[in-house]
């Protein structure tokens, strides 16, 4: 391209994209509100929402003088989110976490009546939680098990746990269903979950729950640590900063809208 030419292409490439946040934001509108929404000539709108209308990105309303946008720009964006790697994203959160923390991190998934730890990174004290990537462990008792079963609707936790055995791990292991909807409730109120010694004796977890771009808890990531390491006044710094992994790696899936307590 002529150098003398990029401003004005710059330029082009700014009035197009002004054009798709005004219509995103305020919905169908007419020639004359964008042209002075956007401080431009009829002229010169109209004639770019006709090139955006031939390619695709805006469509004429019952071919009145009103443009909106179509799904194309959904569709792009779609695509970008295919090849989007969830351990690559969790990774690079779960290694800020430990280098903060010193902590055991876990990314645990949904898998019928069980998670399954898909990512980990160990404890860098001599005193750690023995896990591994692949190994099962119950919904019922553990941190990332309750998060995951609070992004389900009731029934389909009853659904989930309904040939389930609550096995007492520990003493504090829920003993029936009925007690855990009940913790359930507050989860999706805090929008995080513990395991209090729940699955093994000693052992405190904590997790937070990680969305897909259409706000399905897809995952769970915890901070574990043995009950002599746990100090009450750090609970509220460890659960900012998994709710900040949280909305960083869902974000990344392409979800904007990350709830926190």
């Amino acid at each position: 391209m002529d150098k003398t030419t990029q401003p004005e292409a710059v330029s082009s490439v700014l009035k197009v994209f002004n054009i798709l946040q005004a219509l995103g934001e305020e919905g169908k509108q007419g020639v004359s509100e964008l042209s002075q929404r956007l401080m431009m000539s009829k002229a010169t709108t109209y004639r770019f929402l006709q090139t955006m209308k031939t390619l695709g990105y805006v469509t004429q309303v019952d071919d009145a003088d009103k443009y909106s946008l179509t799904i194309k720009l959904f569709e792009l964006g779609a695509m970008s989110l295919k090849d989007v790697d969830l351990i690559a994203l969790a990774d690079k959160e779960m290694r800020t976490l430990s280098a903060a923390t010193n902590e055991a991190l876990h990314l645990g998934a949904l898998d019928e009546d069980s998670i399954v730890y898909i990512h980990k990174i160990d404890s860098n004290y001599d005193l750690r939680m023995q896990s591994r990537i692949g190994r099962r462990n119950p919904l019922y008792s553990t941190a990332i098990g309750k998060v995951l079963l609070a992004g389900l609707p009731d029934n389909m936790v009853q659904q989930t746990l309904r040939d389930v055995e609550f096995v007492k791990h520990t003493e504090k292991t829920h003993d029936n269903i009925a007690q855990l909807m009940d913790e359930l409730a507050l989860v999706r109120q805090q929008h995080y979950a513990e395991d209090q010694e729940e699955q093994e004796p000693g052992l405190h977890c904590i997790a937070a729950p990680i969305y897909d771009r259409l706000g399905n808890v897809i995952a769970g990531l915890s901070i574990s640590f043995p009950t002599i390491r746990f100090d009450a006044d750090r609970k509220a710094q460890y659960i900012s900063m998994l709710h900040q992994a949280g909305r960083r790696i869902s974000e990344g899936l392409g979800f904007g809208d990350y709830p926190t307590s």
